[in-house]
This record gives C-alpha cells, sequence and structure tokens, in this order.
C-alpha cells in the first residue's frame, strides 16, 4: 500500500547544483541523515538566498523558519539556521552563517517579509543581531527582560522575577527567591552504581537481625530424645490436667441423675 505521505525528492545531484549556484559565497556543504546543510559567508547571505531562489533546478521559494544555535566555546559562537522549501521539487535545505555577540548579521527582510518576525526571534533568544530590520525587538520576551534565555549561559533561574503587585497596580520586577537551594540530582547506574553514598546507608549496620528459635532444651520441656536406629520410642500420654486441659472434678451429688418427671395422659413414648 502506497504511502498517504508526499514523498521528498532525493538529493542527488543537489549539492552540486547549490555549489554552481553559490560560487565564492559558499564556504562548505555537506548531507547527513538524508539533509543538506550549507555553509555560507555572513556578508554574502542575501546573494546566496536569491540565488536559492532563483537558480534552475534549486529553485527555493520558501523561507520556513529561522533557528539558533550556541556554542559558547567557538570564536563565533552563535550559528543562524535559514530552512528552506522548494515547492516546485519538494525539497528542503538548511543555510547556515557564524557569528558572535557584536558582528551583525544580515537582513534578508527584502527577500522574504516574513524573515521580520523569525529575526526577533532569534535577537530575543540568543542576542544576535540582524542589520537592515526595520523592527528589530523583542517579541517572546517582555521588553524589560535582562538577557537571552536560549544562551548556554543564561543561569536557569532568570536574574529577576516578575510579579503584579497590588499595592503599585503594576507588574514589578523582584530579586529571584527560591523556595529551597538548587539540588543536583545524580542518578544511579544501572551498570556502575552510585558513587556516593546514600541518605540512610549509615543506619544499616544498626539494624538487628530476626531472633534464632528458641530450641526445646532451652524452654525446659524435658530432656532431649535419642536419635538413631537404637532409640527407643517413648509414648506420648497426656495425664496431667495440664496436658488435657480438665479442669477439676465435678461435685458428686451435681453429677447425680434427676428423676424423669410422670407425664399425664399417656405413657412417655407416647
Amino acid at each position: 500500500m502506497a504511502s498517504p505521505a508526499p514523498v521528498i525528492a532525493s538529493n542527488e545531484g543537489v549539492a552540486d547544483a547549490v555549489k554552481a549556484a553559490l560560487g565564492d559565497s559558499l564556504v562548505h556543504a555537506h548531507e547527513a541523515v538524508n539533509e543538506i546543510s550549507v555553509t555560507v559567508r555572513r556578508e554574502a547571505l542575501a546573494e546566496a538566498m536569491i540565488a536559492l531562489r532563483d537558480s534552475d533546478g534549486l529553485e527555493y521559494q520558501q523561507l520556513m523558519e529561522i533557528s539558533g544555535v550556541d556554542y559558547p566555546d567557538r570564536p563565533e559562537r552563535f550559528e543562524v539556521c535559514y530552512h528552506l522549501l522548494s515547492l516546485t521539487r519538494n525539497h528542503r535545505i538548511r543555510i547556515k552563517v557564524t557569528t558572535d555577540e557584536e558582528m551583525s548579521v544580515p537582513s534578508i527582510t527584502h527577500i522574504w517579509p516574513v524573515d521580520g518576525w523569525l529575526e526577533r526571534e532569534v535577537f530575543d533568544m540568543y542576542g544576535v543581531l540582524f542589520e537592515g530590520n526595520p523592527d528589530l525587538r523583542r517579541i517572546l520576551t517582555d521588553y524589560g527582560f535582562r538577557g537571552h534565555p536560549q544562551r548556554k549561559d543564561f543561569p536557569l533561574t532568570g536574574y529577576v522575577e516578575m510579579r503584579y503587585s497590588e499595592e503599585h497596580k503594576r507588574v514589578v520586577y523582584e530579586p529571584v527567591e527560591l523556595a529551597q537551594d538548587f539540588r543536583s540530582f545524580d542518578f544511579m547506574s544501572p551498570w556502575e552504581g552510585a558513587e556516593y553514598i546514600l541518605p540512610g546507608d549509615e543506619k544499616a549496620g544498626e539494624q538487628e537481625g530476626a531472633p534464632t528459635p528458641v530450641t526445646a532444651e532451652e524452654q525446659g520441656d524435658g530432656e532431649k530424645e535419642p536419635v538413631g536406629d537404637d532409640a527407643e520410642p517413648t509414648p506420648k500420654t497426656t495425664d496431667s490436667p495440664e496436658q488435657t486441659g480438665a479442669g477439676p472434678k465435678a461435685d458428686e451429688k451435681a453429677a447425680e441423675q434427676s428423676d424423669e418427671p410422670d407425664i399425664p395422659g399417656g405413657d412417655k413414648d407416647g
């Protein structure tokens, strides 16, 4: 049975066509997990996008998304990734440029107007600057927000917390107050085990085991019987009241059977 999902076009020949269309703008291109990623020079981003949109055999007409990635150890720590779609060929491609906190990336709002909103998201989350964006301001956080949440060096708690003040009748910022100190959870490895002592392990040596059962000799019930083929069997008797459970002997007079009364009008069997 054929799949109802559309079949994605093959990557065969796409990388060579991209290299020919981009020329000196191309830094490198590679294919992994059936996806093609192309890195271009930051200064030539607009020219590369126009070439990918208008070149025969490529025709990436639509900008689907822009995403950011933070690699703090790199000299240019940020990657800005543009995801393009060719409606004609049913094919996708990823275009990347690198930058840092100070160098701006050329805006491509003149090619795809929707890019204005997408650039604002990357600016808000990572602090990447886009030169030529007519309205580069925060879009996901509030305008007074400090920092950029998607950076790897941004603290999990943030810098301030926001609440509505009944006293001032407006939203106010306050220092972060944690209900409890930050705790680092180190879960036990099923192969290696934990490298630290778990809470309560120090009490394991203090707990006593179950008591040893008491033998018949220790209870004083009698001497231990000999064991073996030559041992004579000892009969079990229950003669004493303690063993039989019988109470004291009943009164003799009370135990006598009384005479049966006469039944008028017939014999006792009738």
